[in-house]
């Protein structure tokens, strides 16, 4: 699984990468975590505010900081 956080490392996007990690964690997941910081690829991602999250290839959210149980039901959307 691949799991991508998009912003510039804004407190936002290091609440959304902090979140998105515990609830791996918690569910006990093999995931690919990756921060996506370059502007350029934040666009291309179709990410028009940040902080966004991609979940394998599908852009699930963007503009705001999810709950862990909206992150959690992301997650077992692409499972």
């Amino acid at each position: 699984m691949e799991i991508k956080i998009f912003g510039p490392g804004c407190p936002k996007c290091k609440a959304l990468h902090k979140a998105v990690t515990e609830v791996v964690n918690e569910m006990g997941l093999n995931a690919d975590i990756k921060k996506v910081e370059k502007l350029d690829e934040i666009m291309q991602a179709g990410v028009m505010l940040t902080p966004g999250l991609m979940v394998n290839g599908k852009l699930k959210v963007f503009g705001k900081v999810p709950g862990k149980e909206d992150i959690k039901r992301y997650i077992e959307e692409e499972k």
